[in-house]
């Protein structure tokens, strides 16, 4: 039998508190880091490696735009957003897919994202009222896989081949499309993919393992264009510009990286991705962040790490402050709208970020 390591000595990094007393401790990792891989801060295990899943989207949108399919076909901030985005599914985030599909001569049957009903319940009670079945369009990627549809186009065009023929399979290892994702993802992260563990996505493409300090250095990569070619540099310095002035593609309404990119503009580009993974880039700061909570907590306590590493990162006026501090310690309500409780920093978390 093979046995997984452990991240056991992680320190605990969020508490979930209730009548006064840690009712949850949620365990986990982070790295703060420059781009040149320097360790600004950590805390816990940081080369241990993890999937950072959807996190990383912005990091396999670079050669949508260093491609220049992007330009070919004409994308617009929503839309290079939307390459980036973990959307709730509602109706303009389901157009504009359409609309980067229809740009490259496509259409929902060659998205190999698989379906599933939309994540904001809001879009999903409207669906069923309608009578309808949630398709392809609906998966919180289908614009991140519209973004690779794009670029097969591109690339099918170069060879002189038909698009729709070129893009079938794309979502495979050894497709042309997925071998140039993966090829940004090395890039940016300075992983030898070759030699990192690989699984199959929700979405069915490949992610790889990869230590929360070389996705940081991505990220920091990404926030600067420091240690990227030419063309991924101006792609990353693109795709934050889009993602800052259309943050609401990016997640959607009431999402905690749409809520704090509203707020913070460029200063800040963050995304979710599964089982408890943030990755964030700083520009200003020229930082990146990565984080992993151990117990896979996405909407809680990942949420609080990164909200608590934004106030020690990011030069934020008092109203700004005050914005990223009701992210760090949000209330647990319950049905009646009742506050019964608050996640808030572990004593390790705030030791951390004091020092």
């Amino acid at each position: 039998m093979t046995r997984c390591p452990t991240a056991a000595t992680d320190p605990d990094l969020v508490h979930a508190m209730r009548g006064g007393i840690v009712e949850s401790f949620h365990r986990g990792a982070f790295a703060v880091v420059d781009a040149q891989a320097r360790v600004r801060h950590s805390v816990g295990d940081i080369e241990r490696p993890v999937f950072p899943r959807s996190a990383v989207k912005v990091l396999q949108a670079l050669p949508l735009v260093a491609s220049g399919a992007a330009d070919a076909l004409g994308l617009s901030d929503a839309e290079l957003a939307l390459a980036c985005a973990s959307h709730t599914g509602d109706p303009r985030h389901v157009e504009t897919a359409l609309s980067m599909l229809a740009k490259a001569g496509l259409d929902e049957a060659a998205l190999e994202c698989g379906m599933h009903w939309p994540g904001g319940e809001a879009a999903a009670r409207a669906l069923a009222r309608e009578g309808l079945q949630p398709g392809a369009r609906h998966n919180n990627c289908s614009g991140k896989h519209a973004g690779f549809l794009c670029l097969g186009c591109l690339m099918a065009r170069a060879r002189g081949a038909d698009p729709r023929d070129f893009v079938r399979g794309y979502v495979r290892p050894d497709h042309p499309v997925m071998r140039e994702v993966a090829a940004a993802l090395a890039a940016t992260t300075g992983v030898d993919l070759a030699r990192a563990p690989m699984g199959t996505d929700g979405c069915s493409i490949p992610t790889w393992g990869l230590p929360l300090r070389a996705l940081a250095t991505g990220f920091a990569r990404v926030a600067t264009g420091e240690g990227l070619t030419a063309a991924h540099a101006a792609a990353a310095q693109r795709l934050r510009a889009a993602v800052a002035a259309q943050p609401w593609f990016v997640g959607g309404t009431g999402r905690f990286d749409t809520r704090v990119m509203e707020r913070l503009g460029e200063r800040v580009f963050c995304k979710v991705g599964a089982e408890g993974v943030y990755c964030a880039a700083l520009p200003e700061a020229g930082l990146g962040v990565a984080l992993k909570m151990d117990d896979g907590n996405n909407a809680r306590a990942a949420e609080v790490v990164m909200a608590t590493l934004l106030l020690l990162l990011v030069d934020l006026s008092p109203s700004e402050a005050a914005f990223a501090q009701s992210l760090a310690v949000p209330p647990l309500l319950n049905w009646n709208g009742i506050r019964v409780g608050e996640l808030r920093a572990s004593d390790a978390l705030q030791a951390a970020v004091a020092r």
